[in-house]
This record gives structure tokens, sequence and C-alpha cells, in this order.
């Protein structure tokens, strides 16, 4: 079932999805950080999406197009009416990435699966390596809506403006300027530290320990706590977007939040920014 007390139904639990794994109208799609996961085991009919070369255009450095994501939607045999059910690894990640991007071009009909792929795994459901066959579509996504998308200059003018609220939600590490970019991790700035006046929530504070989201209430308080209420234009960052995806869907599709907007261009735009200011935090224990 979609789980209850959100604000839309937009999360899907365990238990709907295993109910739904034969379902023609539904099609699950794995988008993972780890883009070899889903060759080690899939849900059962789940496509792979790769983040790194199917959702983005590299050469533009931006969401993929309308011709490259129509085309990836039409292979993964996604209509316009296919319920999309998103999940992936690192507690859904980048299939908030891909929710979001869907949203951007239309496509309403869409869901995160609880738990993502870590609680699948951890509850012993059903996976496979079986390559899946879908039937290919020929859906032509339209022109994306860009209200749900922030960019640089929607935030530059604005810095100190009390009715907006910017939301940091990278690790306390990379928002004191300690470090770039979390270990591995290739994108990267020129400089470290936060937009000034971002309040930081990191995204991980959003999901239990078995990788579900809390609850609404719980939610709800988290953001309050820092000044982040539902009368603000809210903007959420990270550093190219992914994780803020995930703070994105929590504040706009599960709250019910409506003045909220991704900044996808998120700290690898805005620390390489030459003259716009930075907030650098001077470590416990640093000369300052």
């Amino acid at each position: 079932m979609t789980v209850p007390g959100f604000a839309t139904d937009a999360l899907v639990d365990a238990k709907w999805a295993q109910q739904h794994l034969t379902d023609p109208n539904v099609r699950f799609v794995e988008v993972d950080v780890d883009t070899t996961a889903y060759d080690q085991s899939h849900i059962p009919g789940a496509v792979g999406w790769n983040w790194t070369s199917q959702l983005t255009d590299g050469i533009r450095r931006d969401i993929a197009s309308q011709e490259d994501f129509s085309a990836l939607v039409s292979a993964s045999g996604i209509g316009p009416s296919t319920t999309v059910v998103l999940y992936g690894d690192n507690n859904n990640w980048f299939a908030a990435w891909a929710y979001w991007q869907l949203k951007l071009y239309g496509h309403d009909d869409i869901r995160i699966l609880d738990g993502g792929r870590r609680y699948w795994l951890d509850n012993g459901l059903p996976v496979t390596t079986d390559a899946p066959t879908h039937e290919a579509t020929d859906y032509r996504l339209p022109k994306p809506d860009f209200s749900l998308r922030a960019f640089r200059d929607d935030i530059l003018p604005r810095l100190g403006d009390a009715g907006l609220s910017l939301v940091d939600v990278r690790s306390p590490a990379e928002f004191n300027g300690e470090i770039i970019a979390p270990p591995g991790l290739p994108e990267t700035a020129q400089r470290a530290g936060h937009i000034p006046g971002a309040a930081s929530i990191p995204w991980a504070q959003t999901v239990r320990e078995d990788g579900r989201f809390k609850s609404a209430n719980e939610l709800r308080d988290l953001y309050a706590a820092k000044g982040v209420t539902a009368d603000k234009d809210i903007i959420a960052y990270c550093r190219i977007g992914e994780r803020s995806s995930h703070s994105w869907f929590v504040l706009h599709e599960l709250l019910g939040y409506q003045r909220v907007r991704n900044y996808d261009g998120s700290w690898t735009e805005w620390g390489s920014l030459i003259g716009v200011p930075i907030e650098k935090p001077v470590p416990v224990g640093a000369p300052a």
C-alpha cells in the first residue's frame, strides 16, 4: 500500500511492491550510486538506469535532454499511463533524483519504494539477475517545466532574505568546509564551505536505520527546528543535486510543502563561481 500519514501517495511499501511485481501497468526502475549494483541483483522485472550516462548530459553539464530522456523511458517500456516505482541504494539517493527529473518532464504517476534497495535485500525479498524484456513504447515527454528547479540566479539576489530558506543537505564536514566532496566521489568544486544563510540539515537525518523514511511529524519537526517551514520559499542543495532531490522529495512530496525547489547546480557550481559569497566556519582547534 502507499505509506500512510504523508501529504501524497508518493511512497509505497515493500508489501505493495511485491503485489505489483507482475503488474503490466507498473514499472520498477533501479537507480544506484553504485552503477554495478543492478547487475548483482535487482527486483524481478525492474530496469536499471545509470545516472552517470543516462540521467545527465556531461557536455552541457545538465539533466538529460528531452530527447534522451524520452528515449530512455520508452526503451524501459514506460508509457504515459505507466506507474513508475523508483528505488536504489544509499536510501534512494539517485532514485529521488530520477523521481525529480520525471516530475520536471511531466510524468506524474511516480512512486518511491520506501527503504529502497537496502530494505528489500535486508528482508530477503525476491531478486534476480535476469535482464527483463519490456516492449518499447513511443513515449514523447513534454518539454520540462522548471518550476521545481532552482538556479543560481534564484539564490544570489535573495541572500539574507528572511522569506527564503536554503537547506544544505550535505554532511556537516562538507557544510563546515572541512572537505569539498564525500570520499571517492569525483565531482568537486574550487572552494569548500556553504551558501551564506543556509541551514545544515543532512539528508540522512530523514531516514531510519532500516532506510525507511521517518514519520511526517518527525520530519516536520526536523526542518522546523532550523526555521524551514511551509510558509517560506525553500531551496535545497547538495553537491550535484542528488541528495538534495532526496530532501526535496521529503519536503515537497511527503510533507506537502508547495514552495520547494531543488538547486541541482549545487556546490559544484556555487563553490566554483568567481565572486559569489560563501561561508566557511573555522574548524574547532584550527587557527583563526
